[in-house]
């Protein structure tokens, strides 16, 4: 438990910790992190607003972590709610102040909200005390609400929320807002470049590069922690990975519209053009300001490698998109990459990208079922992909459940 003093130096540095997160997902996990260390909570959600919604986007539960075996994920269902006072967390919303309950099971019958038991129920949990902060921004607006659930002394027994503890959230919520708004922003900014791709590419959605950056970030930790890389290393990554990932077929702006909405297979010629798309969006980054940059291009330039060396667009100069010496084709290409001559952020959006288009349903085919999908995976492990990636990928195949559900493709 963090005494006081340590409270206190935690919040002068929360907001610079904070901002260097710029992917919302990982920024909503490390808030929530952050939280509930201090003020010892075993258990957090965090709702996002969405004019009259809120979205439960991100949980953490202590007690039922330790249920798992090592290496699982908690999983957790996506639901949606009225921002109406018949909730706790819709309450909070709607009077813009928190709400502090000592036991959710004995709320004054006179209060118009009420705690959802069937979630206690079907998780085999008991909610007793919880704090319900509400996320606002500089012009008060609300973005969404931070719950914290089941206050624990020094002997793990669950307690209510001081008066304290309510305070220093406040403070922790005023300034954990600043940098989800501006998280919020960059996702926005994202999705508007991915929007214009999508205007000339209807397979790229926005639900579809989530999914990819989603599965591409779950990988990647697996991948780290066999590892043992630190998790200050891990979490920076992360945090450039899922951005990427997300931007991987941006170079497709760059590709004719009548190569592009082909209703048909690509004869030589368009398919030669196609695979130029990797080049285009390498080239977006040329000018490298930051380490995202440099991740970008990196995802963009590879994802279409293969790890038997037989993918494109091989080893070439980004800038010129020819090939470099010693790497020439007869056929004017370059040498393919091979094993891992292709960087590690490549192979693993490859695995994440292929999975991600199998399972979805196009305007030219139906969705594969996942068993065929597997097997295609499956038989693909040592040509396509990294086979040690392909294992990483089995494993974590409910999370990536999970994730599909969460970013479902809009009918």
């Amino acid at each position: 438990m963090l005494t006081e003093k340590e409270k206190l130096d935690a919040l002068a540095h929360l907001g610079i910790d904070l901002n260097r997160i710029h992917d919302l997902d990982i920024l909503m996990e490390r808030i929530l992190t952050e939280a509930r260390r201090f003020v010892s909570a075993d258990a957090g959600s965090i709702y996002i607003r969405d004019k009259d919604m809120l979205h439960f986007t991100y949980t953490q539960n202590d007690t039922l972590q330790k249920r798992l075996s090592a290496g699982e994920k908690l999983i957790y269902s996506t639901f949606s709610i009225p921002a109406d006072e018949k909730s706790i967390a819709g309450y909070v919303t709607e009077s813009g102040q928190p709400l502090n309950i000592t036991d959710v099971y004995n709320i004054e019958p006179t209060k118009p909200y009420r705690f959802n038991k069937e979630i206690d129920e079907y998780a085999h949990y008991t909610t007793r005390s919880v704090l319900t902060i509400p996320l606002k921004n500089y012009n008060n607006d609300i973005l969404g609400i931070l719950q914290i659930i089941n206050a624990q002394d020094e002997a793990m027994q669950v307690i209510p929320f001081s008066e304290k503890d309510e305070k220093i959230m406040l403070h922790f919520a005023s300034i954990a807002a600043v940098a989800l708004e501006r998280a919020q922003m960059t996702r926005a900014i994202l999705l508007r470049m991915i929007r214009m791709a999508e205007m000339r590419d209807p397979k790229e959605t926005g639900a579809h590069v989530n999914r990819v950056g989603g599965y591409a970030v779950e990988i990647y930790e697996k991948w780290a922690h066999h590892r043992k890389l630190r998790s200050k290393e891990i979490d920076k990554n992360r945090d450039l990975l899922r951005m990427a990932a997300m931007l991987h077929d941006v170079g497709k702006i760059a590709i004719s519209d009548v190569i592009l909405k082909k209703p048909g297979r690509f004869n030589h010629d368009e398919y030669e053009v196609m695979k130029q798309h990797t080049v285009f969006g390498a080239q977006l980054f040329l000018d490298r300001q930051s380490d995202f940059d440099e991740a970008a291009a990196q995802v963009a330039l590879n994802h279409h490698e293969r790890w038997d060396g037989d993918g494109y667009p091989g080893h070439l100069d980004v800038a010129t998109g020819k090939p470099l010496k010693g790497f020439e084709q007869p056929d004017g290409g370059a040498k393919g990459k091979l094993r891992e001559e292709i960087p590690l952020y490549g192979r693993i959006v490859a695995l994440a990208d292929v999975f991600d288009a199998l399972s979805s349903a196009r305007v030219y085919k139906e969705a594969w079922d996942e068993s065929e999908v597997l097997s295609k995976i499956e038989e693909n492990s040592g040509r396509h992909f990294d086979p040690e990636l392909v294992e990483i990928f089995f494993s974590c195949l409910d999370i990536f459940r999970s994730i599909r559900q969460r970013y479902a493709d809009e009918d």
